[in-house]
């Protein structure tokens, strides 16, 4: 009889809100979320790893010292999860952590990612082993280096009789599509939060949009939406990926330039939660399958009720809810993710998959950065 083991994962994704951690025991087939911790960015490094990631001029220096600063603040959210679990490192197998992505370029002659966070400080600080650096060997192999969620949502949810789909809505929205038979797809719809955050941050000193208000205020302006919608990322085949180097401030202010008449602000943000909405149907109408299709929503925007009501009233033949409702926490799945994808990494487990991200074969992911 095999004997659970316990990983923690961590993660800070393209909504910048701050670092998720979670501490999960993993026995075979069943894997159970015993603790979570949040822990804010600092506005000034939130600042920062804005500045990288929407192209603005930097230096070797600046990388380094943000790599290093975002080192600290995984090691500290992790010790604070230890303590709060009353677990002690020597009781966790490993640390999987996915650093922030502050560049992604899948595509072109020269293909690569980066994401920051230093492991070997992060491994020094906790006492335990790290893997990190999760997506480049996909990358090696010709793949996309995203998504990488869709393994573990399969691995979660496995085979039925219709389809299943796992949509996370953070800066940028995904799909895990899993087919009755067995077949597995998945890729970045487009846009997320992340045009939503920008023009709340900009137009309503707000972080966020709580709970919609500000959108609910506006209406849909159907000739802008249909604008927006002609983005050629939208009409690219899978497999495909995206982030904040292409759905940034400067592509919604071209954006918003193509305007027949300027909009009111909330108007423009109503507009754009009903680009994400309508971004992510067009994306799956395609794979349904079965009698009784499944989409179920995680991520932050899944705390969204327009994005949620939209979503029900759309895909009319689904069943919308929340990935709460399998009781599978939305807000920290991603960083179950990647405490599974360490847990592969240490039994040799292949955990990406070629029908999603392209590459020329399924491997175990990641870089084993040593405690000792």
């Amino acid at each position: 009889m095999s004997q659970a083991e316990y990983y923690i994962g961590v993660m800070s994704g393209t909504s910048l809100d701050g670092v998720d951690v979670a501490l999960v025991s993993i026995d075979g087939q069943q894997i159970s979320l015993i603790e979570t911790h949040f822990l804010s960015y600092p506005a000034h490094l939130k600042a920062s790893v804005l500045a990288m990631c929407h192209g603005q001029q930097t230096d070797l220096r600046s990388i380094g010292e943000l790599d290093h600063q975002l080192g600290h603040l995984y090691a500290q959210a992790t010790l604070q999860l230890l303590h709060n679990a009353h677990y002690s490192p020597e009781q966790i197998t490993a640390i999987g952590n996915h650093g922030q992505t502050v560049f992604h370029q899948p595509d072109g002659a020269s293909p690569f990612t980066l994401q920051l966070g230093d492991n070997h400080l992060l491994a020094a600080k906790t006492g335990i082993n790290t893997i990190g650096d999760f997506r480049r060997r996909d990358m090696a192999l010709g793949g996309q280096g995203a998504p990488l969620v869709p393994a573990f949502h399969r691995y979660l949810f496995g085979v039925n009789a219709s389809s299943q789909v796992i949509l996370n809505i953070g800066g940028i929205a995904n799909v895990s599509i899993l087919q009755p038979d067995g077949s597995v797809i998945g890729f970045d719809t487009g846009p997320g939060n992340t045009l939503l955050d920008t023009w709340c941050a900009t137009h309503f000193n707000k972080a966020f949009d709580i709970d919609a208000k500000e959108a609910k205020k506006g209406h849909v302006n159907q000739p802008w939406l249909t604008q927006l919608l002609t983005d050629e990322y939208l009409s690219r085949p899978a497999p495909k990926s995206t982030g904040r180097e292409y759905f940034h401030q400067e592509w919604l202010n071209r954006q918003c330039a193509q305007q027949t008449s300027p909009l009111s602000e909330h108007d423009t943000l109503r507009t754009l939660t009903e680009f994400t909405v309508q971004t992510i149907v067009d994306a799956l109408t395609p794979y349904q399958m079965g009698t009784q299709p499944k989409l179920l929503v995680c991520g932050g925007g899944a705390n969204n009720p327009i994005l949620m009501q939209r979503l029900n009233e759309l895909l009319t033949d689904w069943h919308v809810a929340k990935t709460d409702s399998e009781a599978i926490s939305g807000d920290y799945m991603e960083s179950m993710a990647f405490a599974w994808l360490a847990h592969c990494y240490i039994h040799s487990i292949p955990s990406n998959l070629p029908s999603v991200t392209g590459a020329s074969k399924a491997v175990p992911l990641g870089v084993l950065y040593s405690a000792n």
